[in-house]
């Protein structure tokens, strides 16, 4: 029986140059926010107007323009530490889709440090202590995963995945079952309500004229710029590129890959964890919807940012103003809610990996039997 050919065929380019990359993506954030402005007018939006409030956050109309960049900062810097993370393992091939729960686990043990200690630390100490709780509590919920994964072979996409529900559940028990055990609740209040942390528990600012800089966004481009050599110019750093390109290679060249396994996924979920805490130590109190999503959006951030540092920073910088600016841009547009932002994220997303596929491929046609003859 004669085999029929595909009628098409995806055959791979020749390396694109970065300029061509850059500009396929430039031109297919374009073609987003086109197709975001025409759902726009159909809801009777202007979509110039809504997207100029977007880029400005709201700031020239607000009267505390301050207080709105600072919010800013609270949004930002998870994210960025989460996506930073998340990039860490899916370099190494580790598909560390658990960072929601770490990023809980990471807030539920810095919100155990500042409501059993606050009272009694400095505040210097207390923020540092809630950070390696929340590092402790993060790395533990992904080390575990890791080391059944170089014990038994277990699949890490879906343990983390069902990992970030048993700590989703865990937070809610914790905010919603009232008892004298349960200390992250307010006894004042006649339903369960998450208490406040102790004014040593939040998280240091500095007052810039009126402006207060918050330590955590320090802290986390300080870690970039240890990351970003930690993978080019340490030793370790390049056991992570040659474990995530071969295994194989990396047990033959005499490294222990179970081993650079569990310490780079620790590394990954401490960072997240890390995050949890500055996200609770930022806000004062811990609450239900801790994460505000960072640990999926990371994964969008880590993956449109190719896994380059650099290019995380500036990725989280930007998904964070959609999402912020969308906020307050709905406060203006009744017929606009915030969740607007996740479809502009969705749609830019797939036309980022529509372009990055097109600049790697291209679709041919297969030549028939008679065209070859000819």
């Amino acid at each position: 029986m004669k085999r029929q050919e595909p009628l098409f065929r995806i055959v791979k380019r020749d390396t694109a140059r970065p300029g061509q990359q850059i500009l396929a993506y430039v031109a297919a954030v374009a073609i987003a926010l086109v197709i975001g402005a025409l759902m726009l007018l159909s809801l009777g939006v202007d979509p110039l107007d809504f997207y100029k409030r977007i880029i400005t956050l709201g700031i020239p109309d607000s009267k505390f323009p301050a207080r709105i960049v600072e919010n800013f900062i609270k949004l930002f810097v998870p994210l960025l530490l989460t996506s930073l993370a998340l990039a860490l393992a899916f370099k190494m091939r580790f598909w560390n889709i658990g960072g929601e729960g770490q990023f809980i686990m990471g807030a539920i043990l810095a919100s155990v440090a500042a409501l059993k200690l606050g009272g009694t630390l400095p505040k210097p100490l207390m923020i540092l202590v809630m950070a390696l709780c929340g590092m402790v509590g993060g790395g533990l919920y992904g080390v575990f995963v890791a080391a059944l994964k170089v014990r038994f072979n277990t699949n890490e996409t879906l343990l983390t995945l069902m990992l970030n529900y048993v700590a989703l559940y865990l937070l809610r028990f914790f905010g919603e079952t009232a008892g004298e055990w349960n200390f992250f609740l307010d006894p004042a209040s006649p339903r369960p309500k998450f208490i406040k942390f102790p004014e040593n528990a939040r998280m240091i600012t500095f007052d810039l004229g009126g402006f207060q800089l918050n330590l955590s966004l320090i802290i986390a481009i300080a870690l970039c710029v240890l990351i970003f050599v930690y993978l080019k110019y340490t030793k370790q750093g390049y056991e992570v590129a040659v474990v995530g390109d071969s295994p194989n290679t990396a047990r033959y060249a005499g490294m222990k890959v179970s081993r650079i396994v569990v310490r780079t996924i620790f590394m990954s979920a401490a960072l997240i964890g890390l995050a949890g805490a500055f996200s609770v130590s930022s806000a004062g109190i811990l609450s239900a919807s801790v994460t505000n999503n960072v640990g999926w959006t990371g994964i969008v951030v880590a993956w449109l940012a190719k896994l380059n540092t650099v290019g995380i920073v500036v990725s989280s910088l930007l998904i964070t103003v959609l999402q912020f600016g969308c906020q307050n841009a709905s406060t203006t547009f009744a017929s606009i809610d915030a969740n607007f932002a996740d479809l502009i994220q969705g749609i830019i997303l797939f036309a980022v990996l529509a372009a990055d596929f097109f600049t790697r491929f291209q679709v041919v046609r297969t030549k028939s039997t008679k065209e070859v003859s000819k």
